[in-house]
């Protein structure tokens, strides 16, 4: 194995702390079970810094359909959302055929 292709090996993408907290935090909104039941409880870790923290709060806090219930007892936030209209749902397709010729069956 060449001396290149072991430093590409050992190198590690390195994610910043927001990109942590927010990954972690749409993985949990995006989960099955949180999809089912249209809300999600989140911790802050000992690994969020304040600054991240607040970042993705203020994001959650712009979008638009979320409630958020901000939890003093243990630094959590529960994320609460409507589930969205069924005409959002299922595009309605419209298949029109019109032919001259009958079928041939």
């Amino acid at each position: 194995m060449g001396v290149m292709q072991q430093q590409k090996e050992h190198q590690r993408v390195e994610l910043t702390g927001f990109e942590r907290l927010n990954l972690r935090v749409s993985n949990m909104i995006n989960h099955p079970i949180a999809q089912l039941q249209r809300w999600v409880k989140i911790h802050r870790l000992d690994t969020d810094g304040e600054r991240e923290w607040v970042e993705v709060m203020d994001i959650l806090s712009e979008t638009d359909g979320i409630e958020m219930i901000f939890n003093n007892e243990d630094e959590s936030v529960t994320l609460r959302w409507e589930a969205p209209p069924e005409d959002d749902l299922v595009p309605e397709i419209e298949v029109v055929f019109e032919s001259e010729e009958p079928a041939p069956f």
